[in-house]
């Protein structure tokens, strides 16, 4: 056998069973996006998010994921969260902006975002940051799982770890439209369908349970909707007759048939651009 076929074979192999996965440098940004096909964690540059003072109606909520995360900063122990409910009130953005409080506060917290897709990989991802000397928040956002799904078993590898168990540096924050991340009818139908309907469940419906701290956002009121776009505006600088801002308002958010944080944010972002303000 010639060198250049003894060669091909090693590069091959090597193909086959790549390298470790080195580091990157944690230092280049407080933010990171989980890549697979190949392994990587790509640095944001600028993390897109709200001040959390403008994040209204959900003060409850706020406040306890704040604390969790304040506590799990300082290396105490701090509980995986799911925040579940309505969409549109802010359960993604209260997890960028806690970071950044924390952050402000001077604990450097690291963010690193996981696609639901991707969860098959996590073992691989948890091994990398275990072997960090820096914090991680670990977030999944729109996380929910359907029919035959199997992905749900890769996320016991966050919420549990296995014999190894989750990494001491790591917390876990998700985001669901689903209190129990599973459609009620396919829990319905598996109930009735099942020899024994209680275990036909259970482990999907457990896998909730697993995290310590779940938080609630439920659909805003109408004043506490017109707050969050007043806060908008007070806090970009846009000057608007009040009669005439609660008219527009009220009339965007019927249009549309629903109330909540996102569609406050389209409305103010379609009257800043009438009135040519530019955001930063």
């Amino acid at each position: 056998m010639d060198d250049i076929t003894l060669t091909r074979i090693a590069e091959a192999l090597e193909r086959l069973s790549p390298a470790p996965l080195a580091a990157p440098d944690f230092a280049a940004a407080d933010g990171f996006v989980w890549h697979v096909d190949p392994d990587r964690l790509e640095p944001v540059a600028q993390i897109n998010r709200v001040a959390l003072d403008l994040l209204v109606g959900i003060d409850r909520s706020r406040d306890t994921l704040l604390d969790n995360t304040r506590q799990f900063a300082r290396g105490l122990p701090a509980n995986n969260a799911l925040l579940w409910g309505a969409r549109g009130m802010g359960k993604s953005s209260i997890v960028k902006a806690v970071h950044a409080q924390v952050l402000a506060e001077g604990f450097p917290l690291k963010i690193v975002e996981l696609q639901r897709e991707d969860l098959p990989t996590v073992s691989r991802l948890l091994n990398l940051l275990r072997a960090s000397s820096e914090r991680f928040i670990l977030f999944c956002d729109d996380l929910s799982f359907s029919h035959d799904d199997q992905h749900y078993k890769s996320l016991k590898a966050v919420l549990d770890g296995g014999i190894e168990g989750r990494p001491d540096n790591v917390v876990f924050y998700a985001t669901s439209n689903r209190r129990h991340l599973m459609p009620r009818d396919m829990i319905e139908n598996e109930r009735s369908s099942a020899i024994n309907p209680a275990e036909a469940v259970e482990e999907k419906v457990s896998l909730s349970d697993r995290f310590g701290l779940w938080l609630g956002f439920h659909p805003c009121s109408q004043d506490a909707y017109l707050a969050m776009i007043n806060g908008y505006c007070a806090a970009h600088g846009v000057a608007v007759d009040p009669e005439r801002l609660r008219a527009e308002a009220i009339e965007w958010q019927a249009t549309r048939g629903a109330r909540s944080g996102r569609v406050a944010w389209q409305f103010f972002l379609d009257l800043a651009g009438r009135e040519g303000v530019a955001l930063p």
